[in-house]
Formats: structure tokens, C-alpha cells, sequence
């Protein structure tokens, strides 16, 4: 039996379906998902209980192909594959009402196509439902990933699941859905909040007659002369070529909401200085039909760039015709092309990237991906590739590589369906829908670093950098307990009380020193020899001054980008060392070196005091006079 070419579709259930549906149910509709249908027990006849499970996928971004009843609490569920392409079968979205209260079931999703994949590594399905709206996971322990002989040696995910409440309808999810639908009320939202920052367009139509958004953040001040010296430089990303890898969306999202907000510093600095061109959804019809990763004609978008079609795919070429028109214009330049996906086998953040036979092109391409991974916690560098696979030539990556000029930098943004591990440990983070909008934002920084260090962007603001007031977290006062705790009294330590000596010590000032140095103090060393110490850093712009956001004494004017200044050169006569001069009283300003380890309680008070050095003088004449004594003796 096993041994035989086996149809996946194929019926499992010991129950014999009917061959129409009931009159209760409207038949499967929407290109092959259920649409309210009831699950009855076999001789149960009339309108259906309470307990009769009805499924329902037969709306934007839902996939669930048929249901058999296999036991009295068990079900078998059939996802549908991509419209005109039955070899994609992976992304599941659908509700169940009627339920009865603490009914308790097991769904077996029974012919998924990627036996690889994260359900391997602790992924769980999510669900939701009417009173709940917000998405939470199904326990671990609760869904199991296994190769069923029952089901053609396929793999099979299971999971148990008990209803708490009646007159509920539960949504189960493989991740975070994002329709298409919801990226129009975004978008309407945020031009109804920031009109002014961003420009919504619509770069081409679909098949199925549904816009493609291009939003536009340009607020770079043109040139009045074009030359190859002052380009405009411009970014360009696009998400949700594949439909089921909807936590792209929430990274765009993440990514747009921070560009656009106006009173922000860092989105305002790269609106100024680069423009950023954003497609959020490059496939609508596919997230609108439920998808896994084709489009309505059942084409995978992403493997067709090198032989693309204007019929069959309109979106491609409308977004490969903005690219050249950016990319051999005289006044633009393409700095960066990123295409966003979700990873549905690996954790962690990561980027793949292409390699090339000119080795500075592939050291400045190599730039990004270490900025980016400084700025993301998740960021798993394990997973990062790069290479120039010919099996891959239709992907976006790898065909820019040769459509556009050398200046374009091509990356693939890999984010995971399920979590990331925390701090190179075995402990599993779930992602949640902030934590995809918060790569996003890092991903903004990114680009803010970036152009800051090629000194395309100026200086960030000292607002942005400067910590905040306060004390910080750790200083805070704590809440005094009720119950006193006892004082106990300091125990009492082995060390004497060490007189302090002088006459080790010898200061000497640089009296010439001005305001583009720093003065520089020779300290006698107990290892021998002197060393040198500046007191500050040589140079007000360097990158330890900028991260401590020490910009009291900075020049912010119109043009504050990072400039060189030359230091003076010192003359041969500062080289020189000081001399050596043995004094037992240090001269003014005086500068007091005290061991606080041979300090005892009080000892700080009487060494730091005028009367100290009265005191040692007089025990150095009483050890003396002693010493001197005992010799006559």
C-alpha cells in the first residue's frame, strides 16, 4: 500500500462522507476552501447540536481544503493548495464555531508539503477567538510533529485543544495574519495622521484588479546643478512576494510607521537625506486568496524575475521599470534593494546576500549585514549566506546583481515564523507581532548608521544620543521594609593602619597647554620609568566622544558632517620629559595619592586633613630617637 504512488488528497477517515453537503452547509466555496461546514457524527440526521463543529476558511487570507471526522473527538484537516499549483501546501487559516463548552478535540493537519520546518524545533499554531482577540500560541506540549503511517508515511501536526466557552468562534493560524485589507486601513490611518510625511501611490495593478501600493518618503532638498557629486541617494523595499510569509508585512510595517513619524530625529534626518521608495505587498491576489507562495496563475514570483511576463506578472514589471528608471537616471542613485521574507525552517533574523568576483564590491557589501546585526539582539549570523547559486538566478538578489549596476546592493531579509534563541542559549523567544515591527525600526537605524559613517547623513541629534536624566534605574531609592533589620557591626579586619608616604610622588603641569589639546600629566611609575596620561579625548569627534553624547563644545551649524581637523604639531621641546626632582612636600597645586585599601574607618578624615603630615613628621623623629636609643644600649 505504501509502496504505491499515494494521492495526498486521498480520504483517511473511517467514516464514509456524504456525497453532498447538508442543507445546513452553503458547499465549499472560495476556489476550494470550506465554507461553513458542519461536521456531523455518522447516522445523525436534522439540523446540527450543539457540539457539531463548523468550519469556516472562505475569507481573505483563510486556507482549509476539507475535514474528515476520523473519531468521535478527532478530525482530520486538508489545507488547499495554491490556486493552479498543487505542489505548495503549507499556510492554514480558519475558524470553528458551534462548539460546546469544555469540548475537547484533536486536529491532524495531515498533508503538509515542507516536511522541514520549525514545528521540528517548538513552533507552535496560534488562535484567537471572539472575546480574545489577541493572537496567543498553543502550548508546547499540547501539538505534536510526527511521520503518520496512518497517512502515507507523511508528516503530520497535531495538536489538542478544549473549548472554554460557548457562542464563541475560534480563529487557528500557522502565524500572525496580515490581508490585504488591513494594509489598506493602515495605510489610511497613517496618511490621516501624518499627511505630510510620506506619498501613497499606486504603482500597477494586479490580475485580479487590486492595487499594488508604492509609498514614497522624499523630502531630500533637490540640487539645482545635477552632478555625479551630489546624488540623491534612495533605498528601495519590498515585502510579500509570497503570501504566506505574512510577518514581512509586520517588519514594513515596523519600518514605515518609524519613517513617517515627524517628530522623530533619526526618521526625520533620513527622510532629508535619502528617499526611501516601499512596496509593502508585492503579491495582493495571493495574500488575498490564502496563498502559501504563488500568485492566482500559480507562478512563484520569486523564481520568475529572470523571465518575467507583463500579463502574467504585471507587479514585477511594474516594479522592475521603476528600479531602471531610478537606477539610469543622472540624478538618483540606488544605494539598496532588500526584499523581505519569513523563514519557515530556520530561527532568528538573518540576511542572504550574493558574492562577486570584484573583491571591493564584496567587502562594501558586506558593510550592511554587520551594521545590521549590531542593532538587532536576534540576529543570528549562523544562518547568514552569501553566494551566487545559478539555481537561484529567478530570486530578487541574484537577479539585480546583473540588471542593475554595480552600485546597488541586493540583500534577502529572512525573519522567522516562529522565535529566536536569547543570548546564544536553548531558550526559544516566540515573536510576536511588535517584535516583527520592532526589526523594522532596527532596520530604519541600520540605514541611519550606515549614511552616517559613508558621511552621507550629518551628525545624529544630541537629543537622540544624550542619555536621559535622572539616575538611572539601578541608583533608584528601594521601598524601606516595615520590620527593621538588625545592624550588625563591622567585623574587624586583619589590616593596619599604613602611614602615607610622599616622597615618592613627583607632579609636574604642562603650563602651555590651549584648547585644541589636552594637558598631559608625567606620573612616576613603582614599576619604573614614567607614563604618560592624556586627560581627555584627543579628538572631539571621535566615535567614543559621539556614542557618550559629549557635544557641549560642538559647532552645530548648517552643515555639521564629520570633518577632519589637523592636529598641531608639538614642538621637540614638549617631547621632552621633565626632570626627576625628589621633594618631600609636594609644591601647589598639591595632589594627594592615597591607598584606600590600607584605609580604615575615619582614616580618610585624618589622612586627607592639615594635621596629617605634622603627624608623620612627628613619628618618623619618634622612631628615630627609639631607634637611636637602642644602638647606645
Amino acid at each position: 500500500m505504501y509502496g504505491e504512488g499515494c494521492d495526498p488528497l486521498k480520504h483517511t477517515s473511517m467514516y464514509q462522507r456524504a456525497e453532498e453537503d447538508s442543507e445546513d452547509s452553503d458547499g465549499e466555496g472560495g476556489l476550494g476552501n470550506v465554507s461553513r461546514v458542519i461536521i456531523r457524527p455518522p447516522g445523525h440526521s436534522g439540523k446540527a447540536k450543539r457540539g457539531h463543529l463548523c468550519f469556516d476558511a472562505a475569507f481573505e487570507t483563510g486556507n482549509l481544503g476539507r475535514i474528515d471526522l476520523v473519531g468521535e473527538f478527532e478530525y482530520d484537516l486538508f489545507l488547499r493548495p495554491d490556486t493552479c499549483n498543487p505542489r505548495y501546501r503549507f499556510w492554514f487559516n480558519f475558524t470553528v464555531d458551534n462548539v460546546k463548552q469544555d469540548q475537547r478535540v484533536i486536529f491532524n493537519i495531515v498533508n503538509m508539503n515542507k516536511s522541514r520546518n520549525l514545528f521540528k524545533d517548538g513552533m507552535t499554531p496560534l488562535v484567537k477567538s471572539s472575546s480574545r482577540p489577541k493572537w496567543q500560541r498553543l502550548p508546547r506540549c499540547e501539538v505534536f510533529y510526527y511521520k503518520s503511517a496512518v497517512h502515507q508515511n507523511h508528516y503530520v501536526l497535531s495538536y489538542a485543544f478544549a473549548f472554554d466557552k460557548e457562542d464563541e468562534v475560534y480563529q487557528f493560524a500557522l502565524t500572525f495574519p496580515y490581508s490585504y485589507s488591513k494594509l489598506q486601513a493602515f495605510l489610511n490611518a497613517l496618511e490621516s495622521k501624518f499627511p505630510d510625511s510620506f506619498e501613497r501611490t499606486t504603482l500597477g495593478m494586479t490580475i485580479q484588479n487590486r492595487k499594488m501600493e508604492l509609498i514614497t518618503f522624499d523630502d531630500v532638498k533637490k540640487p539645482e546643478k545635477v552632478d555625479p557629486k551630489n546624488l540623491i541617494h534612495m533605498v528601495v523595499v519590498f515585502a510579500r512576494i509570497h503570501p504566506g510569509e505574512s510577518p514581512a508585512s509586520y517588519v514594513v510595517q515596523g519600518l514605515i510607521e518609524y519613517l513617517a513619524a515627524a517628530n522623530q530625529p533619526i526618521s526625520k534626518a533620513l527622510r532629508e537625506n535619502v528617499v526611501f521608495k516601499i512596496i509593502p505587498m508585492l503579491n495582493p491576489d495571493g495574500v488575498f486568496l490564502g496563498n502559501n507562495r504563488c500568485n492566482v496563475i500559480g507562478h512563484d514570483l520569486n523564481r520568475t524575475w529572470n523571465k518575467m511576463s507583463q500579463y502574467t506578472h504585471p507587479t514585477l514589471t511594474a516594479a522592475m521599470k521603476m528600479l531602471k528608471e531610478y537606477d539610469n537616471s543622472s540624478c538618483y542613485q540606488v544605494d539598496f534593494v532588500i526584499d523581505i521574507h519569513a523563514h519557515s525552517s530556520l530561527t532568528g533574523t538573518f540576511i542572504y546576500g550574493s558574492t562577486y568576483d570584484n573583491v571591493y564590491r564584496y567587502e562594501r557589501h558586506l558593510v550592511f549585514p554587520k551594521l545590521f546585526a549590531s542593532k538587532c539582539e536576534d540576529f543570528c549570523q549562523e544562518h547568514m549566506m552569501f553566494n551566487a547559486d545559478d539555481r537561484k538566478s529567478g530570486t530578487a538578489r541574484r537577479y539585480f546583481v546583473d540588471a542593475l549596476s554595480d552600485n546597488v546592493n541586493t540583500y534577502t531579509l529572512e525573519v522567522s515564523t516562529c522565535g529566536y534563541y536569547l543570548n546564544d542559549t536553548n531558550i526559544l523567544t516566540q515573536y510576536t507581532e511588535d517584535g516583527y515591527m520592532r526589526i523594522g525600526r532596527n532596520l530604519a537605524r541600520t540605514f541611519l548608521e550606515y549614511y552616517r559613517f559613508t558621511n552621507i547623513l550629518p551628525i545624529p541629534p544630541v537629543d537622540e544620543l544624550r542619555p536621559r536624566k535622572g539616575r538611572p534605574r539601578t541608583h533608584r531609592p528601594r521601598a524601606r521594609s516595615r520590620t527593621r533589620s538588625e545592624v550588625r557591626l563591622r567585623p574587624k579586619t586583619v589590616r593596619t593602619h599604613a602611614p602615607i608616604s610622599y616622597t615618592d610622588l613627583s607632579i609636574c603641569y604642562d603650563s602651555s597647554t590651549s584648547n585644541e589639546g589636552s594637558p598631559i600629566r608625567y606620573m612616576y611609575s613603582s614599576y619604573g620609568g614614567f607614563r604618560m596620561r592624556a586627560l581627555g579625548p584627543p579628538d572631539q569627534y571621535s566615535l567614543s566622544n559621539i556614542q557618550a553624547a559629549r557635544f557641549s563644545n560642538l559647532d552645530f551649524s548648517s552643515d555639521f558632517r564629520f570633518k577632519v581637523t589637523p592636529k598641531p604639531k608639538m614642538a621637540a621641546a614638549e617631547h621632552k620629559m621633565p626632570p626627576i626632582e625628589m621633594v618631600s612636600v609636594p609644591p601647589k597645586p598639591c595632589l594627594t595619592i592615597i591607598d584606600f585599601n590600607q584605609l580604615t574607618r575615619g582614616g580618610l578624615e585624618e589622612a586627607t586633613s592639615g594635621r596629617s603630615l605634622e603627624k608623620e613628621k612627628e613619628k618618623v623623629r619618634r622612631h628615630t630617637a627609639v631607634k637611636g636609643s637602642s644602638r647606645k644600649a
